[in-house]
């Protein structure tokens, strides 16, 4: 079987509006899609192109928080759970009102067991809002490179919090490139987890630009995650040198 991937329009088709964008992904023979923070394009607008070209959405992130003062997420800080609960009460109507399949709850910057229980807590409160719709909740392990002092940055921690919030519908989110900061090692630690990862994505590494290059053989690596039971789409999350049409070689090669 060919495999399938989704086109992360967070870092892909951005020249276009998010509507648009949908339609040059699935022009570009993308088989999904996927969302960064998509609230200020009317879900009506986004319906349509979904839609129109009869793509799924795998999911979108909860909002970071006051990113103006280095925040990138909410959902593991003590004292901010109210905020964190915002936001997943502005994510979870979204995500339903576009079909999208998972909400990705966004971590934030902390450490300690303060936060190991308040982002347990808050990933309960996702979980059961999110189970009413059918939706999964989505955890992802992050590096510490790109975003210092984030709360989670292993597989293993990620799938420790899955046991101790002991619900079905909390699965990983596993990038890639992450995970090769972090670590490398990906066919076995990704083969580990399998039964608890709900998506995979992927980007070169070390410059997270298109992957046709870099430490990873991802030919090799998709197909074998592939061959050991993942059926989803692979989210495509890079950033483009230029136009994203331009260099979509990688995607004709496999």
């Amino acid at each position: 079987m060919p495999l399938a991937f989704s086109a992360n329009l967070g870092f892909l088709f951005t020249e276009y509006d998010l509507p648009d964008a949908v339609r040059a992904a699935h022009r570009a023979g993308f088989k999904a899609v996927e969302l960064h923070w998509p609230y200020a394009t009317p879900a009506a607008d986004l319906l349509s192109a979904l839609h129109e070209t009869d793509l799924p959405v795998l999911g979108l992130n909860t909002v970071r928080g006051d990113v103006d003062n280095g925040e990138f997420g909410l959902a593991a800080l003590p004292g901010r759970e109210a905020d964190a609960r915002a936001a997943i009460d502005r994510a979870i109507p979204y995500a339903q009102a576009i079909g999208a399949t998972n909400v990705h709850v966004m971590a934030g910057r902390a450490e300690g067991e303060d936060a190991e229980r308040t982002f347990a807590e808050n990933l309960a409160y996702a979980c059961q809002a999110a189970d009413a719709h059918g939706m999964g909740i989505l955890i992802e392990p992050l590096n510490t490179r790109d975003v210092p002092g984030y709360f989670l940055t292993d597989i293993a921690h990620a799938a420790d919090i899955i046991d101790r919030v002991g619900l079905p519908n909390l699965r990983i989110m596993a990038d890639c490139y992450h995970m090769q900061i972090m670590g490398g090692d990906l066919l076995t630690r990704l083969t580990q987890h399998l039964p608890k990862i709900g998506h995979i994505q992927f980007a070169a590494v070390p410059d997270r630009t298109e992957p046709d290059h870099g430490e990873i053989a991802f030919p090799w690596l998709l197909n074998a995650l592939a061959a050991a039971g993942y059926d989803s789409p692979f989210g495509a999350e890079y950033k483009p040198r230029g136009r994203t049409e331009d260099a979509l070689g990688w995607l004709k090669a496999f």
